[in-house]
């Protein structure tokens, strides 16, 4: 892949809607803290994310810039693979009970593309991606629906090779599905141009979870207290944190407007925010105090997959994907 080919990634709503799954981390605070995030999105659906350490926002662009690269870079593996290799890699994956009928996804790239792709200023120091894919797969997650409950890695497997920075990821189920669609799948749309043109961690934070919550070309309602729930789930009650905190989503919404939304606050406090059409070409800013006029309605439903579990995989994808 050349320069900046990911035009978007098509993500999960759940990966991209759970509050506090990412978040604005201060420094040292990986070292004290722990994930424990529970997401509920109705019909008896529901989600689990636990590990080790905080995701923070690097590690928001990092799984963006893999599920991205699953499109173009994506392998996808059949049930029913014809070749002997892809036999035994769909073993080593070992899919249970449907998803043995489900087809598999494995991303193969390396550090560099990754790191240019969500838009790192030195694509040479491969250690913090790195970094961030092994702390993703450190993440479990438990999918429920109804009274059915799966558990798999956010990132099912991975392996790389450190000489030639070669990189191998399997995705979770929930998340290849979304990028291989299908009837009834839903999946967010993020664009990745948005995505490397965003220079603070707030922006980001927002932008992810906007991009899940309004169509392309459509506009919606939202009070400022809500956009700093976004970056900061934990609330409080000191009045100047939440001074900071407002001016903080403040300032990130201008860099929404600088990428092309149309970012209008119409009382105080409260703002309309539209999403562009399609691509980020480099528009002009739209920041400004209209009458607010609103569309696109649609709720967010999820529809999550089931899951599947994947077992040790490393020295069989480095031959199939050679």
């Amino acid at each position: 892949m050349g320069k900046h080919d990911l035009t978007h990634a098509r993500h999960d709503p759940a990966h991209c809607l759970a509050p506090g799954l990412f978040r604005s981390l201060k420094r040292g605070e990986r070292k004290r803290g722990k994930l424990d995030v529970v997401y509920d999105y109705g019909d008896g659906k529901r989600i689990e994310f636990s590990g080790p350490e905080p995701l923070g926002v690097d590690d928001l662009r990092i799984l963006q810039g893999l599920v991205a690269m699953g499109g173009p870079a994506g392998l996808v593996l059949s049930p029913e693979p014809q070749t002997e290799a892809g036999r035994q890699l769909r073993l080593f994956l070992e899919p249970k009970w449907e998803a043995v009928q489900q087809d598999a996804m494995v991303v193969k790239g390396s550090y560099r593309a990754l790191a240019r792709e969500v838009g790192y200023a030195n694509i040479d120091d491969t250690r913090p991606v790195r970094d961030c894919i092994e702390r993703l797969w450190k993440v479990s997650i438990i999918a429920q629906i109804g009274r059915k409950r799966q558990g798999f890695r956010l990132l099912s497997e991975y392996a790389s090779d450190e000489q030639d920075g070669k990189l191998y990821v399997a995705l979770n189920p929930l998340i290849a599905r979304a990028i291989m669609g299908g009837p009834h799948v839903q999946h967010i749309r993020i664009n990745m141009a948005e995505v490397r043109a965003l220079q603070t961690d707030p922006a980001r934070l927002i932008h992810q979870r906007l991009c899940g919550w309004i169509d392309l070309g459509k506009s919606r309602q939202v009070d400022l207290d809500t956009l700093c729930g976004y970056v900061w789930p934990d609330e409080t009650t000191n009045l100047n944190t939440i001074k900071k905190r407002r001016q903080t989503a403040r300032r990130a919404l201008t860099e929404l407007a600088a990428v092309g939304w149309m970012v209008s606050e119409y009382a105080k406090g409260k703002w309309e925010i539209g999403r562009p059409k399609g691509r980020y070409n480099g528009t002009h800013p739209t920041f400004s105090v209209p009458n607010p006029h609103v569309n696109g309605t649609r709720p967010f439903s999820g529809n999550p997959a089931t899951a599947r579990v994947c077992g040790l995989f490393a020295n069989s994808i480095h031959d199939y994907l050679r």
